[in-house]
């Protein structure tokens, strides 16, 4: 058999050890195209990861106008030239030959080639059209965590001042919608208030629902090095598979899917009980604090334990560590994003940071992380709807000043509600009120939740669709126009990742055939379309990523994510990604937020009233001027409710959906990567070795797992998953399959997400992947004895029990 590249069988690499407060020692990781040595590259062209949202630095390499490979970047601050494996082999999707390279049509029910003209102006017509017919309301975009800051900001002029529909979101909606809500919720505005140094000083890390092993392969290298130093920090995980994380932490807790607020209410019980909270900091800086202790004082790990399944006394061990910890940083991911009450459980996590004054300093950080390379800039350019520059849309002098800036009238401005969320966006173009969808970047088809029902929706007559893609998605195949897109290494801007750094990514090579830079494609359509400011000038002013950045940071001045000390040249010239916010006062970028108090929570500036954490219904602002005059963090109770769906008899498992270390998303790029493919190249199922048995089943069986909403089939792997309990991962869908875009007829589906069911959380919208219930069954034993010790990488032993 033939052996694996070693950073496929080991993502993590060889170890640096280093102890607390120390930095983080460098190591520079390369891969290059087979038969080029680092001294045949041209060029190495600066740029950062495009495939996960922890932004490592990389340089690409450049050879007779071709992508030949990349090095880490040594002297960043995110990943000191550390490169994991979708950054080591995912640049070479770049080359496939089934690029999309010219625009496509539909025509007599079939996508042809044409030209960008035909192309543009047919769908400039359509917006026209609707527009004089149904007003703002029936166009909607949805868009990516994938683009450049520059795409996000000029898509969201162009939807809020241009088309003047609140119909706009990105798929971040599906992955990082919650760290934005629970940020807000706490601390009155979106901003991540650490930093990944924080890890460098910690002695206790807590990770709630964060397989940091395979979403952030290089901080996690970042944490093994740590546990390999002197004084290693102690690790508490919340996850109900046994992953890499798992297996290196002091206390694993292995909840039901859906209990999240019960176990850390009960965490909270008992630091509160212990009194191991920081009283003066509680009194100085927060508000809220006696209804959250009334909230929890009935939650003991007792109680959390007959809900949540998990030894009272594992809970009792973990709140020791998390309330006696000297220095504590704590992660959040999809664990609780993508879970049963997913804001309330995230601000659970904030409020164990305000109890015990564990924010601002060194080692004392939460890190709401993302899902998404540039899923930050989606946040603060308003292409998740909200307004951009974390304004406030109930607060008519925020409106005003976007106007300003804008130079429109603040009526233009889509203000008199909430944003309209993915979902709902989906719904409305069920319904046929959205005629029009602009997709970017993004592959619904194969992403969202119940996907008989979204595909349905996308081939609707009456729905006009367009994509702007690389490739010709399950998406692009049900769409009305098809542009190709320039991608990372074809175009330049910038991007944001999980801790706030800015990284500069330059164009190395030139896209293939006819594709377009995604800037590029909506300047054209902002002139075909002739938006206007108020005084007859054109709405979008700037005509490439450096003028269009330039206009961003005018948005952002004065804002939490005050990018107006930042450039283009400046971020060519230092060694490092900065940190927003960055200003003439911080010339140098900003470690940590909320040093020093939460003036972005105050009345006046802040960007959310808040929501009820239960209903999703909106704070208003006379309400919130009560509870927070002086603009302080809000400690936010939430009582634990059940899940809307449990098991049954006949659906007695819950389903869980998440990630391996190989894919991204739904594999656009990742399968189109050789090495990446190889090391996993067909969906799977994962139960406990006991459910297995109590079901009949063993290693390697195909298998159906089907939920009231779809089913889909899969080879059964047993894991150190929880009784009770099926992982499938979500990235498989049909591009790659005779059927195209979806199960052929007849055909058993492939993709998680056939039965993942339509809900979401009430105050992010984020929707739940992973709280359905489902049966699993036997379709064909096994065709020969299973050996997955030998055919699996490190990474998939790691969830072995």
């Amino acid at each position: 058999m033939k052996s694996r590249p070693e950073r496929i069988d080991n993502p993590w690499g060889s170890r640096t050890p280093y102890e607390p407060g120390t930095p983080w020692p460098e190591r520079t990781d390369m891969q290059l195209a087979a038969g080029v040595g680092e001294g045949d590259v041209e060029r190495w062209v600066r740029s950062a990861s495009l495939l996960h949202s922890n932004g490592d630095a990389m340089d690409i390499a450049v050879r007779g106008g071709r992508i030949v490979g990349v090095r880490g970047r040594a002297a960043d601050r995110v990943n000191r030239g550390r490169l994991g494996p979708k950054d080591l082999y995912g640049w070479q999707a770049n080359h496939s030959p089934d690029r999309l390279t010219r625009p496509l049509v539909r025509q007599d029910g079939r996508l042809v080639e044409t030209d960008w003209d035909t192309a543009m102006d047919r769908i400039a017509a359509r917006s026209k059209e609707l527009l004089a017919e149904r007003g703002p309301a029936a166009l909607g975009f949805y868009t990516s965590g994938q683009l450049f800051l520059e795409d996000y900001y000029t898509l969201a002029v162009i939807a809020h001042a241009g088309i003047g529909t609140k119909h706009l979101d990105g798929n971040t909606r599906l992955c990082t919608a919650t760290a934005a809500e629970a940020l807000k919720e706490t601390f009155g505005s979106d901003g991540q208030p650490g930093s990944y140094e924080d890890l460098d000083h910690a002695d206790v890390i807590a990770l709630f629902g964060h397989n940091m092993a395979e979403t952030q392969t290089v901080l996690w290298m970042r944490v093994l090095d740590r546990l390999a130093g002197g004084d290693p920090p102690r690790l508490v995980c919340v996850d109900p598979r046994t992953t890499p994380v798992a297996r290196h932490a002091e206390v694993h807790l292995a909840p039901r899917a859906g209990t999240n607020v019960a176990l850390l209410n009960a965490l909270l019980h008992e630091i509160i009980r212990t009194d191991r909270i920081d009283h003066d900091y509680i009194e100085a800086r927060t508000v809220g604090f006696e209804e959250l202790a009334r909230t929890v004082e009935r939650c003991t790990p007792r109680w959390a334990a007959g809900i949540c399944d998990v030894p009272a006394a594992a809970i009792e061990r973990a709140a020791e560590l998390i309330g006696g910890a000297r220095r504590l940083t704590s992660t959040v991911l999809q664990g609780v994003y993508q879970s049963h009450q997913a804001t309330a459980a995230a601000v659970q996590v904030n409020n164990l940071h305000l109890t015990r004054g564990m924010l601002g300093r060194p080692g004392c950080a939460v890190l709401q992380m993302n899902g998404q390379p540039s899923a930050e800039n989606t946040r603060e350019c308003g292409a998740d709807g909200d307004l951009p520059g974390f304004r406030n849309w109930q607060n008519d002098q925020h409106v005003a000043e976007l106007a300003e800036v804008w130079n429109v009238e603040p009526e233009t401005i889509p203000h008199h509600g909430p944003p309209t969320h993915a979902m709902q966006i989906f719904r409305f173009a069920e319904q046929g009120s959205v005629r029009m969808l602009w997709i970017t970047g993004t592959n619904p088809a194969v992403s969202l939740p119940e996907l008989p029902r979204i595909r349905s929706v996308l081939a609707q007559e009456r729905l006009f669709v367009v994509v702007q893609d690389l490739f010709l998605t399950e998406t692009a195949q049900l769409a009305d126009v098809v542009l190709p897109a320039a991608t990372w290494g074809e175009k330049t801007g910038t991007f944001t990742n999980s801790d706030r750094t800015v990284h500069l990514s330059e164009k190395a090579t030139d896209p293939p055939g006819e594709a377009r830079p995604d800037l590029d494609i909506l300047l054209d359509y902002a002139a075909r379309m002739d938006f206007r400011d108020k005084d007859g000038d054109p709405l979008v002013k700037w005509r490439d990523p450096e003028s269009a950045f330039a206009a961003w940071q005018r948005c952002s001045a004065g804002r939490p994510c005050d990018y107006t000390g930042l450039s283009y040249e400046l971020l060519r010239s230092s060694g490092s990604g900065i940190q927003w916010p960055c200003t003439a006062e911080a010339p140098n970028g900003t470690a940590r937020l909320h040093t020093d108090g939460f003036g972005f929570a105050h009345p006046d500036a802040c960007e959310t009233y808040g929501k009820d954490l239960v209903t999703g219904a909106v704070v208003e602002p006379v309400e919130y001027r009560s509870l927070n005059p002086d603009g302080k963090a809000v400690l936010k109770a939430a009582e634990y409710l059940p899940p809307h769906e449990d098991t049954s008899a006949d659906f007695p498992l819950q389903l869980i959906t998440g990630r391996t270390v190989y894919h991204f998303h739904t594999r656009t790029k990742t399968a189109r990567a050789p090495e990446l493919n190889a090391a996993a190249p067909e969906v799977w199922a994962e139960m406990s070795p006991n459910e297995a048995a109590a079901q009949g089943l063993s290693d390697g069986d195909l298998v159906s797992v089907a939920s009231p909403r779809g089913a889909l089939r899969a080879r059964l792997r047993t894991t150190g998953i929880r009784d009770g309990m099926v992982f499938v991962p979500f990235h498989y869908g049909y591009w790659d399959t005779p059927a195209g875009h979806g199960p052929g007829e007849g055909d058993a589906g492939r993709a998680a997400n056939e039965a993942v069911v339509t809900d979401w959380d009430p105050v992010s919208k984020q929707p739940l992947f992973k709280t359905g219930a489902v049966r699993v069954t036997l379709v064909a034993r096994r065709a020969a004895p299973s050996t997955p010790s030998a055919t699996r990488t490190a990474a998939e032993e790691g969830s072995r029990s």
